[in-house]
Formats: structure tokens, C-alpha cells, sequence
């Protein structure tokens, strides 16, 4: 990919926080629901889309991953919480 002024660097995508990955990946869906991006930038944008789209669903595998659950009781009361995968 050429850089211009037009076209910034990329930032690497590994190193994007979930908030920024999904308004980039925003952006291109609308860029190419839009059409008005030529064929060759479709596919270079289409590909970086795919690779945030991945990042986004690593960084929501491991969210989940740590998000703890309430364990309760036998009278449905709150014992205790543990790890959702329960380590």
C-alpha cells in the first residue's frame, strides 16, 4: 500500500483498544456501503476490516474470559463469585 498524505500509515491493529478497532471498522462498512471507494482501496479496506473484526471478537473472548460469575447458595443467596471459566 502506497502512503499519501491521503492515506495515513495504518495503525497496527493488535495494538488498538476494542473503542478504536470498532469506529475504524465502522468507518470502512460505511466507506463501502457508501461504493464510492475504488476497487483496489475496497480490498485493501475490506481486508483491514476483517482483521479488526478479528481482533474485536480476541478482545471479547478474553472480556469474557475474566468476567466472574455470582455463585449462590442453596438458598439462592450470593456465596461468592468465581471465574468464568473457573480458574
Amino acid at each position: 500500500m502506497t502512503n499519501t498524505p491521503q492515506t495515513p500509515v495504518p495503525t497496527e491493529v493488535s495494538s488498538l483498544s476494542f473503542e478504536k478497532a470498532v469506529e475504524e471498522l465502522e468507518a470502512i462498512v460505511s466507506a463501502l456501503e457508501r461504493g464510492d471507494v475504488a476497487l483496489d482501496r475496497s480490498i485493501e479496506i475490506y481486508e483491514r476490516g476483517e482483521a479488526l473484526k478479528k481482533h474485536c471478537e480476541a478482545l471479547l473472548n478474553a472480556a469474557e474470559n475474566r468476567i466472574e460469575k455470582i455463585r449462590l447458595d442453596r438458598a439462592g443467596k450470593p456465596q461468592g463469585t468465581e471465574s468464568l471459566d473457573g480458574e
